[in-house]
């Protein structure tokens, strides 16, 4: 049931965040759109025509996710779900990445959803239940070239939500994880700017609409992990049965970055 529940999205200006929330508007919930370029959030958030909320969320600054979160109980009540959703890439060689390239990605990809499900933590258990969604990747369960420090990160995040998943349940708080592959957003512009990686995997490039549907069923059925796309999830299993093997068969497509 989707109808009137508050859905707070980070990452909402743009790509799968942005589509979630039009698609979840469609729907009768009520998105809260966060972000942290405030041009592009707004308009994001001038598509949608039905009950909204919009405000500037930087997820490296815990103060200020505290604050939001605060804003919006006191704006609607509640807080049904959170959608942890911003995150950014770039893929560069190990060797040519800099320290402090790793260090962002961390902090805005793992700490960014630390910091949000901190400060929405208690509203959550105050009122009897709720739904925290990690968007990860599948690169946080098979890591390729010159993704080390992104798929470190999704790493990261998925081993959290595996450790919360459980630990919430009493609470009555679902945790999940959806884990695209690579999907047409502005995401990949800054991943991949020369468009090299793009073009070699156009052919099964995820659209955001395709992802944000799946969103829309996790929540919908409270389902606790979500691959995509599923051809690249069955992959993904094989690589773990035979890794050695999966390496010397895949190693063209795993060098496509």
């Amino acid at each position: 049931m989707i109808n009137g529940k508050i859905v707070l999205i980070t990452g909402a200006a743009s790509g799968i965040g942005a589509e979630t929330a039009k698609l979840l508007a469609a729907r009768g919930a009520i998105p809260v759109l966060t972000g942290r370029n405030e041009r592009k959030l707004q308009e994001s958030a001038a598509s949608i025509k039905t009950a909204h909320g919009c405000y500037k969320l930087d997820v490296t600054d815990s103060a200020e996710a505290a604050a939001v979160m605060a804003q919006v109980v006191e704006r609607f009540g509640r807080i049904d779900v959170l959608l942890n959703n911003a995150g950014y890439g770039l893929f560069e060689p190990f060797a040519e990445s800099s320290i402090e390239q790793f260090e962002q990605m961390m902090d805005t990809n793992y700490m960014g959803i630390v910091r949000c499900t901190k400060a929405v933590l208690p509203i959550m258990k105050r009122q009897g239940g709720g739904h925290i969604i990690n968007v990860a990747s599948m690169a946080g369960k098979l890591s390729t070239p010159k993704s080390s420090g992104y798929a470190a990160t999704k790493h990261a995040v998925l081993g959290l939500t595996n450790a919360l998943r459980p630990e919430l349940a009493p609470l009555g708080i679902t945790v999940s994880a959806v884990n695209p592959g690579p999907i047409d957003t502005p995401f990949l512009h800054t991943a991949d700017p020369e468009g090299s990686y793009a073009n070699k995997v156009r052919g099964y490039m995820l659209q955001p609409k395709q992802v944000a549907e799946a969103i829309i069923k996790v929540i919908q059925r409270r389902t606790a992990e979500v691959d995509l796309p599923l051809s690249a999830s069955i992959g993904i299993r094989i690589y773990g049965l035979f890794p050695r093997l999966a390496d010397r068969v895949a190693s063209r497509w795993l060098h496509r970055k």
